[in-house]
């Protein structure tokens, strides 16, 4: 792999998505160039040699490195403030590797009980089946953190806010638990993006993306993403893991990715601006149960959250009366708003969180993460706000 300027760190942000990390070619081109190749050759069976021994820095597999991944990479890390960046095929490829590259049978892993749910599977199915203890808390309560991180600890893994329900962890606090413990921490920043919340400042270890969401944010490609500052986790541990198991960002999907960050700071202000007039439009509508937005005052954490990051993100959750029944009439009458479960879309979308994303959680779990059945959550999109306001309006008039 070679080393790719990443651009002046002296860049603003909005420079800093436009152009860092582009590398150009021989042929001078505007756009960042698509390297579509699997394999690189050499010029003689010695620079081969030296190249598989590490001794010569370049291209070796496009499982390893490629130059238009390396790009995206080294833009994100720009963008992060941070030193090391790998792309993945995923975000929950992503979320996987960070945490398997680096535990073994025996360790321990402390985590927030609210996760996407594929999270949650990871934790708490597929890492006690290698040996490893898995524990769960409210990630709201820093009281049971405390507790759980009592014993020596290997990884901490949270999201904030989460998913659906958009609950804050306090970063620096439990960061500073999880470090006395001994544990890395690892932090799904999905919702809040790289420009909301930059988690490395709190005291986070390792900070994952899904791209697929914002950073795409444009409904045409998947892809993931790990970023630390420790430069032997990445040589000694993720490095030989992504290499030996194969979780390689497409060249195609990495392009793709390039130009979704040019735009991303102009999307995600309409993003914010769009749900923060959307979740106080349906805060004024009483027969709802709840409104759950973390820009909202009303928020349980809203404080925390307004330390924590910049504005309130792109995901507001409400609660319908009556169930099952209420939710699906209202998701069934939306006229503009999609129905699916992909989030930080230029469309609008609404999901069913306790029949889709969080299905395979029984009904207890879910009614201690608060996911009952007739809540639903809305990605807000970059349509015209008053459009969706009374898409909403006619929804909920079907529904209730």
């Amino acid at each position: 792999m070679t080393n790719i300027p990443r651009g002046n760190n002296r860049w603003r942000q909005a420079t800093r998505l436009v152009r860092g990390g582009t590398a150009r070619s021989r042929f001078d081109e505007t756009s960042e160039a698509l390297y579509m190749t699997s394999g690189y050759v050499y010029a003689s069976a010695e620079e081969a040699e030296q190249a598989f021994k590490g001794e010569k820095n370049r291209f070796v597999y496009s499982r390893y490195a490629n130059p238009t991944v390396q790009m995206f990479e080294d833009r994100l890390a720009l963008l992060e403030e941070a030193e090391f960046c790998r792309g993945t095929s995923s975000g929950m490829a992503a979320v996987f590797a960070a945490m398997a590259s680096q535990l073994r049978a025996g360790d321990r892993v402390v985590s927030a009980r609210a996760l996407f749910g594929s999270c949650q599977y990871i934790i708490a199915e597929i890492l006690p089946s290698y040996g490893i203890e898995t524990v769960f808390v409210d990630g709201t309560d820093l009281e049971q953190w405390e507790a759980a991180l009592q014993r020596p600890t290997a990884c901490v893994f949270l999201e904030t806010p989460s998913n659906p329900m958009l609950e804050i962890v306090d970063l620096g606090k439990v960061c500073a638990l999880a470090h006395a413990a001994g544990a890395r921490v690892i932090v799904d920043n999905v919702f809040a993006t790289p420009l909301l919340q930059k988690p490395l400042e709190f005291g986070a270890d390792i900070v994952v993306y899904s791209t697929t969401k914002h950073i795409d944010g444009q409904g045409r490609s998947l892809g993931g993403a790990i970023l630390t500052n420790d430069a032997d986790y990445v040589k000694t541990e993720l490095v030989p893991f992504l290499r030996h198991t194969g979780p390689a960002l497409s060249p195609f999907n990495a392009w793709l990715l390039l130009k979704g960050l040019e735009t991303l700071e102009l999307r995600l202000g309409r993003h914010c601006d769009n749900a923060l007039a959307i979740a106080r439009h349906l805060e004024s509508r009483r027969e709802l149960g709840r409104v759950l937005y973390p820009g909202l005052p009303s928020h349980p954490q809203h404080q925390l959250a307004m330390r924590q990051m910049s504005a309130g993100g792109s995901i507001v959750s409400l609660e319908l009366p009556n169930g099952r029944d209420s939710a699906f009439r209202f998701l069934n009458a939306l006229q503009i708003i999609d129905i699916s479960n992909n989030l930080g879309d230029t469309k609008s979308l609404a999901t069913h969180p306790a029949t889709t994303t969080h299905q395979r959680l029984g009904i207890e779990e879910r009614a201690q993460l608060g996911i009952g059945d007739g809540l639903v959550r809305l990605s807000v999109g970059l349509e015209d706000v008053d459009d969706l306001k009374s898409d909403l309006d006619q929804a909920l008039a079907a529904a209730i």
